[in-house]
């Protein structure tokens, strides 16, 4: 069996969509370490196909040479293999330093020196699962590749206890979307939405979320909402969202676990495109308007990848109304 180092990307839902690429890595033999930031590694947790993780104490921005080094250092002679999932320099500085023999990943930020076996990032965005999978050197069957996620049944248990919840009891909302406000359906049909399902609804989110998870609650009336954002660990939100009746949300990470947990769910895209990266899950539920031949006037606009509206309307996303996304949850 080979040892093998799994640089991780930063972003949750890229996590997630790394799945199928640790599978078929563990399936023929190479035993998987991933170096992961904190808010990441979680996931990684969450796969069996997954031996160790390594946190690094990593920030976003900047080479931080000497801590990559000094982790190099004591990593050195470990690993037979390494996997470089991000396209930037900083992340192949790592398994350079530690003269790990075998260097993969894709090209970009003039890191040619620092791999040794890369391949050309594609001009057109591609799913991602296939992107990352595409790294194993497998050429088939990588359109087929859907992320699963693994929790304990006794976890989930506990967190539901904790938070006084029946399984299947509850729908959990994650409105929020790191990448910025064109990705993020209104609060106010959130709320809205929250008033019309037959059962309670929990926030889940990051502390940076609570205010708009707040907002969401106070619109939706007492009694209506659960504000859990920033109060719970992922490991916690992954098993709410796994205990869940059905998940509604943006384009997430969040929408991405509940996808590898196959719940019940309805995905709502706004600045971005289910053809990227969908939720894949035969329970889920698309709607985006970019795609509805029955919208008009028609949005040429979309999908812009802007973090804020470029024509400062975001219609791609204040059309698509509560009641339609109740009809799509009980479609």
């Amino acid at each position: 069996m080979s040892n093998s180092l799994v640089i991780a990307p930063q972003w949750i839902g890229d996590a997630v969509m790394t799945e199928p690429l640790m599978r078929r890595l563990h399936a023929r033999g190479e035993r998987l370490t991933v170096g992961a930031l904190p808010w990441v590694a979680p996931v990684y947790r969450a796969m069996p196909q997954v031996a160790e993780v390594i946190e690094f104490p990593f920030q976003h921005g900047g080479l931080q040479f000497k801590a990559r080094r000094s982790i190099a250092r004591q990593i050195e002679g470990r690993f037979d293999a390494a996997y470089v999932l991000p396209n930037s320099l900083k992340s192949a500085l790592l398994p350079f330093l530690a003269s790990i023999p075998r260097r993969v990943g894709y090209l970009g930020e003039a890191r040619v020196g620092l791999l040794t076996h890369r391949l050309k990032n594609p001009k057109n965005k591609p799913p991602m699962v296939a992107f990352y999978s595409a790294l194993s050197g497998d050429k088939e069957g990588l359109d087929q590749d859907r992320p699963q996620l693994r929790i304990a049944d006794a976890d989930i248990a506990a967190a539901l206890a904790r938070q006084g919840l029946v399984a299947k009891g509850y729908t959990v909302f994650a409105p929020g979307a790191e990448y910025g406000p064109a990705k993020r359906w209104p609060a106010a049909h959130f709320a809205q939405l929250a008033g019309l399902l037959d059962q309670p609804t929990v926030l889940l989110g990051s502390g940076k979320e609570a205010p708009l998870c707040e907002e969401i609650a106070a619109q939706a009336g007492p009694g209506k909402c659960l504000n859990l954002a920033g109060k719970t660990s992922l490991m916690e939100a992954f098993a709410l969202i796994a205990g869940a009746r059905a998940v509604v949300s943006n384009d997430s990470g969040l929408m991405h676990v509940a996808a590898a947990f196959g719940v019940p769910q309805v995905a709502v895209y706004g600045s971005s495109s289910p053809l990227h990266t969908p939720p894949l899950n035969d329970k889920a539920r698309v709607l985006w308007l970019k795609d509805d031949p029955a919208y008009q006037p028609p949005l040429d606009c979309a999908p812009c990848f802007e973090r804020d509206c470029p024509l400062g309307h975001t219609r791609c996303l204040l059309d698509i109304t509560p009641q339609r996304v109740l009809q799509a949850l009980y479609a």
